[in-house]
């Protein structure tokens, strides 16, 4: 599996996010090298809080697959997964989370807590971070200073 590649289809459907004023954030859901959901942020323009990449591109498989469980599936996202996000994550039985950056303010997998490492929970899942985090982290970097910079912060 090419990490890089998948990171890389995912940082472009960031940049969608971007172009639609969307906090830049994309993710896929990939099962045998091939990938079968497709998602990003668009959250303002959806007004749907839970319109997060990761979880409409757990939609897009669940959809393409016929099935709510995404078994054998590993999602990639360029921004390390919030609480809703693991619990969908979880609730689809993804077997791998590969993300790019972290994000210390909302992020569950090893940022602000680690999830994913909570023998409590009924589900795990393998988690590799820093994919491609320069890249990623680099676009919302930007994205967050141009809306500072215009005076249109969002509300987060």
């Amino acid at each position: 599996m090419n990490k890089e590649y998948f990171m890389r289809v995912a940082l472009d459907l960031a940049f969608k996010a971007q172009e639609l004023g969307e906090v830049p954030v994309g993710a896929v859901v990939v099962r045998d090298d091939e990938i079968i959901g497709r998602g990003y942020n668009h959250s303002i323009i959806a007004m749907d809080p839970t319109a997060h990449a990761e979880v409409v591109a757990l939609r897009d498989a669940a959809q393409n697959l016929g099935n709510y469980r995404l078994l054998d599936c590993t999602l990639f996202v360029t921004l390390e997964p919030c609480v809703m996000c693991i619990g969908a994550l979880f609730h689809a039985r993804i077997k791998r989370l590969v993300y790019a950056a972290a994000d210390p303010k909302t992020g569950v997998c090893g940022s602000l807590l680690n999830l994913p490492a909570e023998t409590r929970l009924n589900h795990h899942l393998e988690v590799i971070g820093g994919v491609l985090a320069t890249e990623a982290g680099s676009l919302l970097r930007q994205f967050f200073i141009s809306k500072r910079n215009s005076g249109k912060a969002l509300l987060l």
